[in-house]
């Protein structure tokens, strides 16, 4: 190499080296922002490692993705299991997210009918005053302690109000029975009613309606589509449902079949597609009569529709 081309070289390396950094910092700049977006897919991961699933509604299906500024707010569905005409009724209620979702449905249901929910014919047996002292849930029994108001009152109510707590409870799958306790104290007995051992929902199937309807509720809001599920006494084990939009004008209708005829009861889940612009309508649930064709055991359960 001459003298003139190594002074030459001499100048031009420094411009070599600097250059050489540069592409340096940018590979490394461009390999970091793909690896932050490589994990993107729905779920994020816990700093345990452990991948969490994506949020999802209340009937399970995956939420929209919510702007950091308004996130969505989760919530928790309560069944309550008032009376209708001294029968078996639902309301539904969703409230912020619990963790105790059997504690709040029995606070829930001690309280009684709220809102538009005595104007839709539920009412309830349970005496005004009447508190949780306590709850617990072992080996699929839910021990219940409840203050004395619970256990006064008149005694011709007493299988209602038991039933309402035991429906309520054992709306939750790791629940088949329930003890009772009367401020900390087994009772054996409310009124004539035995309820020293975990009563059954099996010990107050009397109470059931012959159409009960136990989703949707009283109060619920619907989307397409929903599931009509409960159980029914009726000839052959068939009756109608009809969904009706605040103005009575009819939405969809459908057959319902449930697994056994009258005089035995028969579980039912039909799922409903329906497609409305209304806010608010009807449940309307009813078999016909052989001889004249006529509604019977008719139940009405105001609805909203929800908007997408």
């Amino acid at each position: 190499m001459t003298r003139r081309a190594a002074a030459g070289f001499g100048r031009l390396l420094p411009l070599l080296l600097i250059a050489a950094a540069v592409i340096i910092v940018a590979g490394a700049a461009l390999l970091a922002a793909c690896g932050s977006n490589g994990g993107s897919s729905g779920s994020s991961t816990t700093s345990g490692g452990a991948t969490e699933p994506a949020a999802t509604t209340a009937s399970g299906s995956a939420e929209p993705s919510a702007s950091p500024s308004t996130p969505a707010a989760a919530t928790t569905t309560l069944r309550l299991y008032f009376l209708r005409d001294g029968m078996l009724g639902v309301a539904e209620r969703q409230v912020p997210h619990t963790t105790m979702p059997a504690t709040a449905a029995l606070t829930a249901l001690l309280a009684g009918p709220q809102g538009g929910e005595p104007e839709a014919g539920l009412s309830t047996a349970i005496p005004a005053g009447t508190r949780l002292l306590g709850l617990s849930i072992h080996d699929g029994t839910a021990t219940v302690d409840l203050s004395r108001e619970f256990g006064t009152g008149d005694g011709a109510t007493m299988a209602q109000r038991v039933a309402e707590v035991v429906y309520t409870l054992t709306r939750y799958s790791t629940v088949h029975a329930v003890q009772f306790l009367l401020n900390g104290q087994t009772a054996d007995s409310l009124g004539g009613i035995a309820i020293g051992e975990p009563q059954q929902r099996a010990d107050y199937r009397d109470l059931e309606p012959n159409i009960f309807v136990e989703s949707p509720g009283v109060g619920a809001d619907l989307s397409s589509p929903f599931t009509l599920s409960g159980t029914a006494r009726v000839f052959e084990g068939s009756f109608q449902a009809r969904l009706t939009d605040s103005s009575g004008r009819r939405i969809v209708e459908v057959v319902v079949q449930a697994s056994r005829g009258a005089p035995g009861r028969g579980a039912f889940a039909k799922e409903v597609a329906f497609s409305t612009s209304a806010q608010s309508g009807e449940l309307i649930v009813f078999d016909q009569s052989m001889e004249d064709g006529s509604r019977q055991d008719e139940v009405k359960i105001p609805v909203s529709f929800a908007v997408d």
